[in-house]
């Protein structure tokens, strides 16, 4: 009977996705919503859903012209004011010099993941917390000219929410991961736009797909594509719903889904047991087996999936303990990752534990440890992390999520973007930073989630990443 239920809600479920983009629930009305936004008390989940005041005026150096641009996708700090994009020079002799600044239309979005086009042409923005103003969740920028984006448009899901990852796909438009559904629980989607940006599918729409999702708890955050072996990763994180009061526990996932890239349905499920929260996930690159590597949160440890072995049972996907962070890295709220593009090096912001952890994983079969895991690195806070196109950095945003009154994670942050160095051998050099919270005192400070880097160094051969 449970078997049959499910099957009929799957059958209901499984309809063709099509992207919304609504306008603001309560209009920009002069003299009258600004004393809404700035003075309306938080409430209980949903929040008043007042548009963004106006934003105050801010010194840029638009006349420069860096071959290394950073984009940073970003929340104002007293979330009244409108999330933008800040877009500042990365090359040493204008280095954190701000180019521009690019306002959305909402605010309080909590913005969280930033990605480019393959062409470099526009970026994607996601909001983890817009479902909360029933604002739109995905956030399109025009970066034809790369020194002074434009917003491009908006949109949500119908079936998902709360915008994670994103990767670009090579004939136009995105795969994005929704961890939550379109009230914030479980299951979550896989979502697809077309080449103009337009939500297409929200998968799994097939029946067995769906009957997995609602069968186990489907909260993706993590997603790699290798686009050669024809295979998807997602790794599921948390119920978002549940970081949100009231709530008795946050509900965290041990899990990820292998998918069939050709057809975007699920092949399996693979477990990491009592992992915790599987945030991340990515592929290492020119494994011949394609393998990944996955972070166990809870347990602070960094695992390896086979996705083309198969378990004692016959399931397709395997996951072995790779390296054990140490206890430094137990709980601590969040572990995102990034590899160099020759699969030799990779890198673990512990975002509690306030350290980027290094290893050397050239010969999967002896990790080396690259950074002394009891050092204070002059780091509060280190969440996105992403090696430059030139291999030759590690650019890390010290913000995770702070949901205030609402919810009950609030990680310590010090709001800025690190440029730290990475040297012949793998290992990190903290050098560089941008002051967000110093450079947007008008807005109550500024916390920057993520970020892009533009390398335009060779016209021949523009690197975005």
């Amino acid at each position: 009977m449970h078997s049959l239920a499910l099957t009929s809600l799957a059958g209901l479920l499984a309809v063709p996705a099509t992207a919304l983009s609504l306008p603001p629930l309560i209009p920009s009305i002069p003299g009258v919503t600004e004393p809404l936004a700035s003075n309306a008390p938080p409430l209980p989940v949903l929040q008043l859903p007042t548009p963004p005041l106006e934003s105050p005026p801010h010194d840029t150096n638009s006349n420069i012209r860096p071959k290394k641009i950073g984009y940073f996708w970003t929340g104002a700090g007293d979330n009244v004011h409108a999330d933008f994009l800040a877009t500042y020079s990365l090359d040493d002799d204008t280095f954190g010099e701000l180019i521009s600044i690019t306002d959305v239309p909402t605010s309080g979005n909590s913005p969280h993941h930033l990605g480019p086009s393959l062409d470099g042409k526009t970026l994607i923005g996601g909001g983890l917390l817009s479902l909360l103003k029933t604002q739109d969740t995905a956030y399109y920028f025009d970066t034809s000219d790369p020194y002074h984006p434009k917003f491009l448009k908006s949109n949500r899901g119908i079936l998902g929410s709360i915008t994670d990852e994103i990767r670009a796909k090579p004939d136009g438009g995105f795969f994005i991961t929704y961890m939550g559904s379109a009230v914030g629980t479980s299951p979550g989607r896989l979502v697809e736009t077309d080449a103009d940006f337009n939500i297409i599918h929200e998968w799994p729409e097939d029946v067995p797909g769906l009957l997995n999702i609602l069968g186990e708890q489907f909260s993706p955050h993590g997603l790699s594509v290798d686009w050669d072996a024809n295979i998807i990763l997602t790794s599921d994180f948390v119920v978002p719903l549940s970081i949100l009061k009231p709530t008795l526990e946050i509900l965290r996932a041990n899990t990820l889904r292998l998918w069939d890239l050709r057809t975007r349905t699920i092949i399996s499920t693979i477990t990491i047991p009592d992992g915790g929260g599987i945030q991340d996930v990515k592929f290492i690159p020119g494994h011949p087996e394609s393998a990944a590597l996955a972070t166990a949160v809870h347990l602070g440890q960094v695992w390896i999936i086979y996705p083309f072995r198969k378990d004692a049972k016959g399931n397709q996907g395997v996951a072995e303990l790779l390296y054990d962070l140490g206890p430094k890295a137990r709980d601590t709220v969040a572990i995102y990752s990034d590899l160099t593009e020759d699969g030799k090096f990779a890198y673990f912001t512990l975002t509690t534990a306030n350290h980027v952890a290094a290893l050397d994983i050239s010969d999967l079969s002896n990790v080396k440890r690259l950074d002394d895991p009891d050092e204070d690195q002059p780091i509060i806070g280190p969440h996105y992390v992403k090696v430059t196109p030139d291999q030759k950095h590690l650019l890390v945003t010290d913000y995770f999520v702070q949901t205030g009154d609402i919810g009950v994670i609030n990680t310590p942050a010090d709001f800025k973007a690190q440029y730290i160095d990475i040297l012949d051998n793998g290992a990190l050099s903290f050098n560089r930073s941008i002051d967000f919270a110093r450079e947007f005192g008008e807005r109550g400070g500024a916390k920057p989630h993520s970020a892009v880097v533009f390398d335009l160094t060779d016209p021949e051969n523009p690197k975005y990443y």
